[in-house]
């Protein structure tokens, strides 16, 4: 089955313990910098005896949760935003940590009136419908379709894949918005051994999956249960197949070097966070060449990584596949 966003547990517990009647919280990482345990979006729902997802861990999320099964138990429901740095000279807001970073953490008890929209959040992340989750000072806790952004203009701030995925407004009239499902989308063209290893590697990494072929019958692509979407095309209009994005990784491991060049032709000129090439250095070599006496420019054939991977003596269909997830990571990382 394919990797669900890493935020659907958090969800299913906060909505399985609301329909059962019991008291739950939501911990949110609002903003987060410098080393900070926690990234900005992370989330825990809490109960009196068990947790879902993380918050960054160590004594911060310790003290956190805590407060949380205080506050569940007293029945108090106004929520709590507070800043956490870790420094040890800081004068207030100190966490008991020393990593150096900074986070506003958000404790919000949910009612029985949040049900609906909790369940409508964990549908959004199961289906991959899309929308916004807010949580602000003047709307409270809100689900926000996908479908009706455009039509909160005034209000929400219409969301692509060219504006940021999290957006935090600090100060007293606060207000957090992201945007549900997976952030960053990739897209395998091949769908081989190596693909269907990378695929399993990647469904661990938050990636929303897709592998394409031109191959009709494809053992490894039928059996590639970890994608979230498997289609046989054209390799010639592969283009439609695989949006332009700030967010969009792609690699590609076709069959052979002709398919490769083919695929290349279509997406060289459109603009992807991470385009790469399976292959060795003289194939690599071959096909920008080729690209190059096709009328390809320096600065579009520079923008293509090959051999992909970073260089751990892999041999393995499994070794490739990690060698080329940890590139993937290096890449995403190096954004922040």
């Amino acid at each position: 089955m394919p990797a669900s966003p890493r935020d659907l547990p958090v969800w299913t517990l906060a909505a399985a313990s609301q329909q059962a009647g019991t008291p739950v919280a939501l911990l949110a990482v609002l903003r987060s910098e410098g080393s900070s345990p926690g990234r900005q979006g992370f989330k825990m729902a809490v109960t009196a005896d068990t947790v879902a997802g993380s918050i960054g861990g160590g004594i911060m999320e310790h003290k956190f949760v805590e407060l949380a099964r205080q506050r569940l138990q007293t029945g108090e429901i106004t929520p709590l935003l507070r800043p956490q740095i870790h420094r040890r000279e800081a004068p207030a807001d100190r966490s008991g940590m020393m990593c150096s970073g900074e986070q506003d953490v958000l404790l919000w008890p949910l009612t029985a009136n949040d049900l609906a929209t909790v369940s409508a959040i964990g549908n959004a992340l199961q289906t991959l419908s899309g929308g916004f989750l807010e949580l602000s000072a003047a709307h409270g806790f809100r689900f926000l379709p996908a479908a009706t952004a455009s039509e909160l203009a005034d209000e929400v701030a219409t969301e692509t894949e060219s504006t940021h995925f999290y957006n935090y407004q600090p100060g007293a009239a606060w207000r957090y918005r992201e945007r549900l499902g997976f952030r960053d989308q990739l897209t395998i063209v091949g769908g081989g051994h190596v693909s269907l290893a990378l695929s399993n590697v990647a469904a661990a990494l938050d990636f929303e999956l897709t592998v394409l072929d031109d191959r009709p019958n494809l053992p490894t692509l039928e059996s590639n249960q970890a994608a979230h979407h498997r289609r046989v095309i054209d390799y010639e209009k592969v283009a439609a197949e695989v949006p332009a994005g700030p967010h969009r990784y792609v690699v590609v491991m076709t069959v052979g070097y002709r398919t490769d060049a083919v695929v290349l032709r279509h997406l060289l000129r459109r603009s992807y966070h991470y385009l790469g090439v399976m292959g060795s250095v003289a194939k690599i070599a071959e096909l920008r060449r080729g690209l190059r006496e096709e009328g390809f420019s320096e600065a579009e054939i520079a923008r293509l990584r090959g051999p992909i991977g970073l260089p751990i003596q892999s041999q393995t269909p499994e070794e490739i596949a990690i060698s080329i997830a940890a590139e993937l990571i290096q890449v995403r990382r190096a954004r922040h």
